[in-house]
């Protein structure tokens, strides 16, 4: 960087502890601390003072796989810039997209609010920064393809340095991609073969210019990440430099304010606009704030607006945050109009106010909550003084050329450009908004399918989303993509347009299925399973009924409305009990409660209970098996996808389970009786599409646990294992073609195993404790495929980076339910080739069987204890199962130590046969691809 001239942040490079300290003595205290080939800030931090620095070195370079910090000196408060640059081999550069953070250094640009293009640089500072990226892609030697060049400038004097460059697509190019129209990955990808910028044509002009002409922007872009710490007790929610988001949301507007106001309503974190996150009558409310907004968490956007009513001015929350005055100003402008609209009330919405309103971003349940009245009124308003938005395109030309892709969004104007067709059969598509834990891209695999499956039967496809990161928002996955948040209102306004012949709700998760009946209200003819029969499934009471008319069995349970009904049905059905409010993905709020005492601290503090938010309370059954079945009903007959049998045993939350399809243990006759359950359930709940129903399996009993008429997260998992594209053929079903017309009738079982095996973030989250339970917390998954389950499980395992080792010493600490089963697996693990250490009671069963393990200390039982053996490097391999709140609290400390020390560990034991299994094979024998294994699928 020195030689072409641009400046750097003081910083230096370590391998070891004493030369990072060497490094901090000489750019000083705060530092930032970021570790090398790690994604997402992985391992890095802020540190202010020597303690927190060895702690974070200490964890980066575990983590950074060539073991090596760059620290730099503090560039905290400092304005965040970066600049999406493609350069061809004719040393053509463009740049595709300016991005400016909103929030100022020490957050990861992937936690910070970002809007494009840049807002608040002048002309001079833009070229200025132009300039240098090029610059940078030249010097570092990027020859094609698209790199991300990142900067920092000090608002106090201008001084302006690069911190970062990705030589490679990343996290902001997808972001910019999405925010342009430009397709950044597949331009890149053309010129590593040999194309030039000016060869290749803009797909959105339909051609009418080549890919050399830099995107032209006339509306604003505004990305917010979504966050899950309410999945991790325990864990630190204050934004550093280390990425916690688990998903994003875009918005598109053609102001700011605009732009900002329509991403909030998208992140689905039950705001609608600026709703308030302290009452101003509590006297500690001004305290919160000001914390708040110097050190920022997850909802720092909403604590700027109550700084705003709590009379701080734009200088106040400058000085506390170092937020630009520029995008202050837009929210404390924002802050105002809704004061006046408390003050005048719906009599005072005038046709002009609620025209400035809307342009400003402002959604109908905002203003309805502001004014004191229903949604529904408000919208009724707009109707009445013909105030509807317009539709505008994503063309990468500022409207100078006509464009041939229907890539739209919203805005309060007066030229529409929508121009949609009137003459064709159309399917809208509704997405599931942001990914968060619970709701991911397997959802936006089955919207992506069902686009694909009917605009392949000749209907006009629209997609609804409003998530970057996903391919159901670009622009060429369906006819008609609006970028748009999935709301009620935004729906609505984009019906009225396209009056499509059906909408389909069940594959964006909870996100459509929330809005299904106040669609069907409004007339929208939502196609597939029916509002009322989602219903039947969701609402305890009337799914009750329905499964004592067919005699189906199920855990004792209850419903309930207040804490001192709960403990009176919770001794008629019995401890340990699984809670959980109703209406709910991912397990959200869900425990395992082992007596009364818990379950009145889980009443206190998990949750609210009333009327309208009932509380469900199931027996849990203990050492279960647990079983996914995926299937596809079109009204006469029910086609079987996939039955898959979880690993981890019930208690575990079936997207924290690994899973194998076919099942491994379970008996062809226990298999058929959940066949005929699933065929019965689908008649009964009349369901035309996708249905996902968990049984769990106890002493050859089958108990139903739930049913879900909508694509399950499984499905992309089944579909790839079966070869038999499940999204796509529910899809057909919705419009209509029956199953027996499709050809698809027949359940198919493969001649081998597929494994799918989930990805768990707890390295992000120093001090959460990574035991699974019933609250789901993984953040993605892998599939592993072999001839036998012991291969297939691991190569899912190697998918997943484990640190499983074939032999060493191995930890065994279980508890008492488990002591019978445990003498079964350290003999696995001794012909295996390990050794053995156990806690004192698990020691005294293996040594009545004949087996004498080292005894080892728990960790109040005196030095040394099993954490310092951790740390001493003793264990390859650790087994701790637990139950009860104490017994989980106690040995929290060896499922951290084994995560930080990279350590194997199950915390079931079903985990710990599956590994010994998977200990055995080879699973690098034999490499297959996918398009082999569904070939044998058709031979057998």
């Amino acid at each position: 960087m020195k030689k072409i001239g641009l400046d750097t942040a003081r910083s230096g490079i370590a391998h070891t502890m004493e030369e990072a300290l060497a490094v901090a003595a000489d750019v000083g205290f705060p530092c930032i601390i970021r570790p090398s080939f790690t994604m997402g800030g992985t391992g890095g931090g802020i540190a202010y003072n020597r303690e927190e620095f060895e702690e974070i070195c200490e964890r980066g370079l575990d983590l950074s796989p060539t073991n090596e910090l760059l620290i730099d000196e503090s560039l905290i408060g400092w304005k965040e810039y970066e600049m999406e640059v493609v350069r061809d081999k004719n040393d053509n550069c463009i740049i595709v997209c300016s991005i400016e953070n909103f929030d100022a250094m020490g957050i990861h640009t992937g936690d910070s609010i970002t809007v494009a293009p840049a807002q608040t640089l002048t002309d001079k500072e833009y070229q200025i920064m132009r300039n240098a990226s090029m610059a940078v892609l030249r010097e570092i030697g990027v020859e094609t393809g698209g790199s991300n060049v990142q900067f920092a400038v000090n608002p106090k004097n201008g001084r302006l340095i690069v911190i970062e460059m990705n030589p490679r697509v990343s996290r902001s190019s997808a972001l910019a991609s999405k925010a342009t129209g430009f397709p950044i990955a597949k331009v890149a990808a053309k010129l590593a073969v040999g194309y030039t910028l000016d060869e290749l044509m803009n797909d959105i002009t339909g051609g009418r210019t080549p890919a050399s002409f830099e995107p032209s922007i006339d509306y604003v872009v505004t990305k917010i990440p979504r966050f899950n710490f309410e999945k991790f007790a325990g864990a630190n929610d204050r934004l550093t430099t280390q990425m916690k988001s688990v998903g994003e949301v875009m918005a598109i507007g053609r102001t700011q304010q605009e732009s900002l106001q329509k991403a909030l309503r998208g992140l689905e974190v039950g705001a609608t606009g600026f709703d308030p996150k302290v009452s101003l009558d509590d006297p500690e409310a001004l305290t919160k704030i000001r914390r708040e907004l110097k050190d920022a968490g997850a909802d720092r956007i909403w604590y700027i607006a109550d700084a705003f009513r709590a009379g701080l001015s734009v200088d106040g929350v400058f000085n506390l945050t170092n937020i630009d005055r520029w995008f202050l100003v837009q929210i404390e402008e924002l802050v105002r109009l809704e004061e006046k609209v408390a003050e005048v009330g719906i009599t005072g919405l005038n046709a002009d106010f609620l025209r400035q309103l809307k342009r400003k971003g402002f959604a109908d349940a905002r203003l309805a909550k502001l004014a004191g009245v229903r949604e529904a009124e408000i919208r009724k308003l707009r109707d009445q003084y013909d105030l509807h938005p317009v539709y505008k395109r994503v063309d990468t030309c500022a409207a100078e050329f006509a464009t041939d892709t229907a890539y739209m969004y919203s805005t309060y104007e007066d030229e529409c450009e929508a121009n949609p067709s009137v003459d064709r059969d159309k399917i809208m598509v509704l997405g599931g908004g942001p990914n968060r834990i619970g709701q991911g891209i397997e959802f936006d695999y089955c919207c992506v399918h069902a686009s694909l499956a009917l605009r392949e039967d000749g209907y006009e496809t629209i997609m609804v989303n409003c998530n970057p990161e996903t391919v159901s928002t670009d622009y060429d996955t369906s006819d008609r993509l609006y970028f748009e948040p999935v709301t009620l209102e935004d729906v609505l306004e984009i019906v009225r347009i396209e009056k499509p012949k059906g909408v389909i709700v069940q594959y964006g998760g909870q996100t459509p299925l929330k809005l299904a009946r106040a669609l069907e209200a409004a007339g929208v003819p939502v196609i597939g399973t029916s509002p009322d029969a989602i219903d039947r499934a969701e609402d305890r009471e009337r799914f009750q009924h329905a499964v004592d008319r067919l005699k189906l069995k199920q855990p004792a349970n209850a419903t309930v409305t207040a804490i001192e009904q709960a403990v009176e049905k919770a001794k008629e059905i019995g401890y340990p009990l699984v809670v959980r409010p109703s209406y709910v993905l991912g397990g959200r709020a869900m425990e395992i409660v082992y007596d009364e005492a818990d379950l009145r601290r889980y009443f206190q503090t998990a949750v609210s209970v009333s009327n309208d938010a009932p509380v469900l309370l199931d027996r849990f059954l203990d050492d279960a098996v647990e079983v996914d079945v995926d299937a596809i009903c079109d009204g006469e007959m029910v086609l079987i996808g996939g039955i898959m049998e979880h690993i981890e045993q019930a208690g575990v939350h079936s997207g924290d389970s690994a899973c194998s399809l076919p099942a491994y243990t379970l008996s062809q006759e226990i298999q058929d009786v959940m066949r005929q359950q699933v065929q019965k359930l689908a008649f009964e709940l009349q369901v035309r599409g996708l249905m996902n129903v968990q049984f769990a399996v106890k002493d050859n009993e089958v108990y139903l646990i739930e049913v879900n008429p909508r694509a399950a997260r499984t499905v992309p998992f089944v579909s790839k294992a079966t070869g038999v594209p499940l999204a796509k053929v529910a899809a057909r079903v919705m419009a209509g073609k029956s199953l027996t017309e499709q050809g698809v009738t027949q359940e198919i079982i493969p001649p081998y195993y597929s494994v799918k095996e989930v990805v768990l973030p707890f390295n992000k989250f120093p001090g959460v404790d990574p035991l699974l339970g019933p609250e789901m917390r993984s953040t993605g998954e892998v599939m592993g495929v072999g001839r036998t389950f012991a291969e297939a499980f691991a190569k899912a395992q190697l998918g997943s980076n484990s640190t499983m080792k074939k032999q060493g010493r191995a930890l065994l600490s279980v508890r008492e339910g488990d002591k019978e089963r445990v003498v079964d697996l350290a003999a696995k693990l001794l012909k295996q080739g390990f050794e053995l250490d156990a806690t004192h009671g698990t020691a005294i069963v293996l040594g009545e069987a004949g087996i004498n393990p080292r005894l080892v200390n728990k960790v109040h039982e005196g030095r040394p204890h099993i954490q310092d053996r951790i740390k001493n490097g003793e264990y390859t391999y650790i087994i701790n199962t637990t139950a009860g709140r104490r017994a989980i609290e106690d040995s929290r400390v060896i499922r951290r130590s084994a995560l930080q020390y990279k350590v194997h560990y199950d915390t079931t034991l079903n985990g710990g046969f599956a590994t010994t299994m998977a200990l055995n094979a080879d699973a690098t024998e034999k490499v297959t691809s996918v398009q082999e294994m569904h070939a044998q699928i058709k031979k057998s």
